[in-house]
């Protein structure tokens, strides 16, 4: 039992796989911190929008706009944002990628109500995929009941997106270590279902003790709060600013109107 659980700690990071989508990036390439190199920063600007999209997108749904208006707004808005110099707004005092990502589509929305062509731009530039119909039926699903004003929606809809990233990162790293089964059998203890099973009932399916199985859900949710931090530092300037970011975002998840 011990050898299985202590690979549990060996879990290989993937932190350098993400090193590129850091928000601070970003704001330097704009000028704000020094040099960076624009194509790093670049991508990093478009792996931060592909990862936040939706959020975005459900802001401007609940604005008010048509599905396919809002469909054709967003698609404008990230093709503007990779291929014009909008970072040129972008507050280092704020420091939010989340912030500035708002700031912006507001300003964007006050001058273009209505995309008038889809002409593709920025030739050269890294190009992002959204998947907006499937945006638009997960709209429809997740905000039907809800009253939320469109600031609040998208502040929910990015702390969901932030946990989704993670949880989705966290399963790599155990499907690297050939550790899949067992992350599947305690991802239930993670996700706050309210009826987990019993410690002694996962562990008899995977061949482990109640306590080794209690053990290995304590590293889980240690390791899942550290990609958690480390997310949310990618969204950011100033690391000293991520509990902060932290507390607001799962403020936000309590949000009812």
């Amino acid at each position: 039992m011990a050898a299985h659980d202590s690979k549990i700690a060996r879990l290989p990071a993937r932190g350098d796989r993400f090193a590129t989508t850091h928000w601070s990036m970003v704001v330097s390439a704009a000028g704000h911190r020094g040099p960076a190199r624009p194509s790093e920063a670049a991508r990093a600007l478009a792996t931060l929008c592909e990862n936040y999209w939706f959020p975005l997108y459900a802001f401007v749904r609940r604005a008010g706009y048509a599905a396919d208006d809002a469909q054709d707004l967003t698609q404008e808005f990230f093709l503007r944002l990779l291929s014009q110099n909008y970072l040129a707004a972008a507050d280092p005092e704020r420091g939010r990628f989340r912030s500035f990502l708002l700031g912006a589509m507001k300003h964007f929305l006050a001058y273009e109500r209505r995309r008038q062509s889809t002409q593709k731009r920025g030739g050269g530039q890294p190009t992002i995929s959204l998947d907006l119909q499937s945006g638009e039926e997960r709209y429809r699903r997740l905000e039907r009941a809800d009253q939320l004003t469109p600031e609040r929606l998208y502040e929910k809809r990015w702390a969901l997106a932030l946990l989704d990233l993670v949880l989705g990162r966290l399963r790599e790293e155990f499907q690297a270590a050939g550790k899949l089964p067992l992350f599947d059998a305690l991802k239930p203890f993670l996700a706050g279902e309210t009826q987990k099973p019993a410690y002694a009932e996962v562990g008899e399916k995977l061949g482990m003790s109640g306590g080794a199985v209690k053990v290995a859900v304590h590293r889980l949710r240690r390791r899942y709060r550290e990609l958690l931090k480390e997310e949310i530092a990618r969204t950011i300037v100033a690391p000293d600013t991520v509990e902060d970011e932290l507390r607001e975002l799962l403020a936000a998840l309590g949000s009812e109107k």
